[in-house]
This record gives structure tokens, C-alpha cells and sequence, in this order.
């Protein structure tokens, strides 16, 4: 669904469309997970740091000291998005779910993103006076399906109504050629974060409460597990025709958009080298410039590294609707960075989207669901006939 891939698109100003140093480095805000199980009341000095509405607030916290499991539910997970996108396109396409609009399943190059003219098939949109192109975005594969629940347990006509938002799972064959194991290892690496992401929620609440418009909800309150989506994506490596330069453009993997959930939980990528007739290689990234950037709550651009023992966790437009703009969800993008020597190096990473049920109200104008339409639409030409 929307949530699951990108809530409202933001144009760059025109001076970070090239690169580099202008681009800060600044450290993130990092809690214990031991702290956040014991004693999540201590916590709300750190979450207030990185999630309140100061100038140097990225909008996004580290949590450390995990539990061994997750590095390895990480990396099986993750190389698995890889062999997934280098299956026969023929392959892929049986495990595409047009009825939900992409939202459940394999998903590539059916995403409207805002960008610069290219190859791909466009359209365009005329915003403040200037038209701008519109791209189908190709640069990644998404397989996206809720790892809590596979079939959401709702009034059939909501299920209905809302099929982006409540659509069934849809798993690859168990014994599908070098994917074996996806579906558990989906589930693994994302029940894990959602059990990570709702202990923050509480933690959160002391501070969020205050900023509420409605005193009677709470932040974990306000996370379901019927809606609750997680996005495995591989980045293609640029194409060998359009190599990388200096002065590339700082989205140009993924362009500047805000989630549309509430808290959105995400793993540190892994970057991988594509060497005919052999196994990827884990390699480091790229470049220095390599990887997510996000606007600070006073605007400077900042370049956000997600160590590989940690999960990180950032907040969505639907915290902003709850909170009436006080609490702001977090605007970032991806860069490809200059590769060496045309090396084709792929990213894979996974993002957990944690969210309201359709019926809850989350501004005066909008529920979560009608509020999800209206991205859907933004970002796909076939929800705007549904």
C-alpha cells in the first residue's frame, strides 16, 4: 500500500539537485534496546531529541544492542531480495497483484515518483507554474506484504473498500529456485521489527501525548497489526549507458518523499556486487555519498548512516496528521553515489510500516484510509479509477 511505499512526494530545492558537500554529517539520536524493555520511561529526553520539532531534529532513532537474532534475520532476508530480482521477469510476474494496486506482492516500475525526464514511460504534472516530469520509478523493486497477519481478519466489505490497505499475502512457491525459505524469512525480519517498533511506540507515548489532538488515543493504540506493511527492496545498480557522476542529482535512487505512517522502522542496506557466474558479494558502500539523506526540521540536508547492528525508526505523515503538524514526519530520499570502474553494485534493504486501522480518524478532514487513497493516487494511475 501507499504507506508501504512513499506518502507525499517533495521536490528538492534546486541547489541540493548535485551533490555533495554541501550535504551535512550529523549524529543520530541512539537508545538501548535493553533500556527501551526495562525502563522505557527514562527514555523520553532522547525521544523528544529526535523526533520534537527543534532545527537539528532528523525525525529518525537508532536502536542498539539488539538481540543476536536480528543480524542474522537481516542478512538472509536481504540477499534473498536479490536473488528475487534476478529471477526470470516471467517469474516475478506471477507473484504481481495488480488488484491491490502493487500493493502486496512483487512491484516494479508501476510507482509514480517525482523526477527528471528519462526513458521510462512519464507523464506530467503542472505544479507552482512549472510542468514537471513525472517518472514510472525503475530504479527499485519492492515486495511488500504485512508479516503479522496474511490474511486480515475485517469486515469483508472494509477488506473490500480498502484492498491496498487489507489485500491477502502473496507468497512465492516454497520450493521456487534460490528464493527457498522467503516467506519465513520475511515474517522473521519483520515481526521482529514490528515487536521493536511497538515497545518505541510506548516509549514514545510520555512525549507524543502532549501533542496529540485527540487526548483519548495512544501511539500504540494506534498501531494495528491488520494494516501493518514492510517493503523489501532492491535498488538496480545504475545502468552501464547512464553511469553515475559527480554532480548527479542527491535523490537518484529514490526521490524526497515522507512515509504516510505513523512510525516507519528500517534496516541498515547491505550493498552487493554483481560478478557474472558467481555469488554476489557483500561489499562496502559505493561511495563516502552513498545512501539516505534527510531534511532536518530546520531544512539542512543531512546524510544518515544506519549502522548494520542497529534498527532504525523514523516518523510518518500520519504522526504529523495526529499531532496537527506539531510532531512532522521525516522528509528523506536515496542516492546512488559515484561506483568505480562501472561496477554493478546493487542495495537491498527493508522498511516496516506501522499504522492505523481505515476507520481511524487521524485530522478533521481524513481517516487513515481516505487519507491512504489520496496517496495512492498521487503515486498510481490505476487508483485514481478505483
Amino acid at each position: 500500500m501507499a504507506a508501504s511505499r512513499l506518502g507525499t512526494s517533495i521536490l528538492s530545492k534546486r541547489s541540493d539537485c548535485s551533490m555533495g558537500s554541501r550535504a551535512m554529517s550529523t549524529d543520530v539520536v541512539s537508545i538501548s534496546y535493553q533500556t527501551l524493555v526495562s525502563s522505557p520511561s527514562s527514555l523520553e529526553t532522547s525521544i523528544e531529541e529526535a523526533f520534537g520539532s527543534h532545527p537539528q531534529a532528523l525525525g529518525i532513532i537508532l536502536v542498539k544492542d539488539l538481540p543476536p537474532a536480528y543480524p542474522i534475520y537481516r542478512e538472509r532476508l536481504l540477499k534473498l531480495a536479490y536473488n528475487f530480482s534476478h529471477l526470470d521477469e516471467d517469474v516475478r510476474e506471477k507473484y504481481v497483484d495488480p488488484g491491490s494496486i502493487y500493493s502486496y506482492g512483487w512491484s516494479h516500475g508501476k510507482e509514480i515518483m517525482n523526477g527528471r525526464p528519462g526513458t521510462n514511460d512519464h507523464l506530467y504534472r503542472l505544479l507552482a507554474g512549472h510542468m514537471l516530469t513525472l517518472e514510472l520509478d525503475t530504479l527499485k523493486g519492492s515486495y511488500y506484504a504485512n508479516p503479522i497477519v496474511d490474511i486480515p481478519d475485517v469486515n469483508p466489505v472494509v477488506k473490500t473498500e480498502y484492498r491496498p490497505i487489507y489485500g491477502d499475502n502473496v507468497w512465492p512457491d516454497k520450493n521456487e529456485a534460490s528464493i527457498e525459505g522467503f516467506e519465513e524469512a520475511f515474517k522473521n525480519l519483520g515481526r521482529f521489527v514490528f515487536d521493536v517498533g511497538c515497545r518505541l511506540a510506548g516509549a514514545c507515548q510520555p512525549f507524543v501525548s502532549k501533542y496529540l489532538t485527540d487526548v483519548s488515543l495512544s501511539v500504540p493504540e494506534l498501531i494495528s497489526t491488520q494494516t501493518a506493511k514492510a517493503r523489501l527492496l532492491h535498488y538496480f545498480p545504475p545502468s552501464e549507458n547512464s553511469p553515475t557522476t559527480e554532480d548527479e542529482p542527491i535523490d537518484s535512487w529514490c526521490g524526497f518523499h515522507k512515509d504516510h505512517s505513523l512510525l516507519t522502522g528500517l534496516c541498515s542496506a547491505i550493498f552487493l556486487r554483481e560478478e557474472a557466474g558467481m555469488e554476489p558479494a557483500a561489499v562496502p558502500s559505493p561511495s563516502p555519498t552513498s545512501g539516505l539523506y534527510i531534511r532536518t526540521r530546520g531544512g539542512d540536508l543531512t546524510k544518515v548512516s544506519i549502522p548494520p547492528d542497529c534498527l532504525a525508526f523514523q516518523t510518518g505523515e500520519t504522526l504529523e496528521l495526529v499531532t496537527a503538524g506539531k510532531l512532522r514526519a521525516t522528509p528523506h530520499c536515496v542516492r546512488v553515489g559515484q561506483t568505480q570502474g562501472g561496477a554493478k553494485i546493487s542495495r537491498e534493504t527493508f522498511a516496516l510500516f506501522m499504522q492505523p486501522d481505515t476507520h481511524q480518524r487521524i485530522s478533521e478532514s481524513d481517516t487513515f484510509g481516505s487519507f491512504t487513497k489520496k496517496v495512492l493516487e498521487e503515486h498510481y494511475e490505476e487508483a485514481r479509477v478505483i
